[in-house]
């Protein structure tokens, strides 16, 4: 069994249910689908399409351990 972990990433742009999504510099593009997301917006992303809207404090948390997991 694999088990996917989406990254937080924050919203820059929206056009058409087009968001394009900041990674650190690394701007991908995902569907709104039905999240109501808005420019600075921190999101979730899977296959694509954002899952849900975070707070800003719960995306730091977030990329915070990513950053501990990676020095492991």
């Amino acid at each position: 069994m694999s088990m996917c972990v989406a990254s937080p990433g924050i919203v820059k742009n929206i056009k058409d249910n087009i968001a394009e999504v900041d990674y650190n510099g690394n701007i991908v593009k995902a569907h709104t689908g039905v999240v109501d997301v808005s420019p600075g917006d921190y999101v979730l992303v899977h296959a694509g399409m954002i899952l849900q809207k975070i707070k800003q404090k719960e995306a730091e948390d977030m990329l915070s351990l990513f950053r501990e997991l990676e020095e492991l």
